[in-house]
């Protein structure tokens, strides 16, 4: 079946955390799979705040092949909810003062984390993925539809955040803005607000976020 490859970037996009499986160390051959929280920077690459003692993170260090699953949450069953399990590489990397910032608005608890020195950012080049929305709607995602991937700059995206507010809601912040839709976090809630016509072109997007607020309510 052909995936819209929308269809897991606004899954992965509305989801603060997954779980990891990592290639174990200590049972080599088994897969470990840990909960963690993960961020997806401006080409939808999954990225992750761990500690230097995680067992993930020696296994990482190892081995950077992994799988990150995630699953939607909206009440039903867990086989009828959609799902993705996304195959990469996993590796260490120095993350710019823009891409620090975009993790923190998803997780500011991810400042005092920093601050112990411990932990560091590492980021998944995604290979491939399976996508599942229910009996009979699966399919593969290609590498290449990461690659090709129309994005927004992180500068762009903090300058449109700054200019659209809190959209006029007091209990509303945005956390991310990308060509395919826009998180927000509504009453301590994540929320994924997907633009109708997606990607949508750079000079269009204040615009598509206030009129997909409109119709979130």
């Amino acid at each position: 079946m052909n995936i819209p490859f929308d269809s897991i970037l606004h899954l992965l996009h509305g989801a603060a955390a997954g779980s990891l499986a990592t290639q174990s160390l200590q049972m080599p051959g088994y897969p470990f799979a840990s909960a963690l929280p993960f961020v997806l920077d401006e080409r939808h690459r999954p990225m992750f705040l761990i500690s230097r003692l995680a067992e993930h993170t020696k296994n990482l260090l190892a081995d950077g092949r992994a799988c990150l699953l995630v699953h939607g949450a909206d009440g039903q069953s867990v086989l009828q909810d959609e799902r993705a399990s996304v195959l990469g590489d996993v590796q260490r990397i120095d993350a710019s003062p823009e891409l620090v910032a975009r993790y923190l608005r998803y997780h500011p608890d991810g400042e005092r984390y920093l601050a112990l020195g411990d932990f560091t950012f590492f980021r998944m080049a995604p290979k491939g993925a399976r996508y599942i929305a229910g009996f009979g709607k699966m399919g593969w995602i290609e590498e290449s539809d990461w690659i090709d991937a129309a994005q927004l700059s992180l500068e762009d995206e903090a300058k449109l955040i700054a200019d659209l507010g809190d959209l006029g809601r007091a209990d509303w912040r945005v956390l991310g803005v990308d060509l395919h839709g826009a998180d927000i976090e509504r009453a301590g809630q994540r929320r994924r607000l997907r633009f109708a016509d997606g990607p949508v072109a750079p000079d269009r997007l204040a615009e598509a976020v206030r009129q997909s607020a409109l119709v979130d309510g």
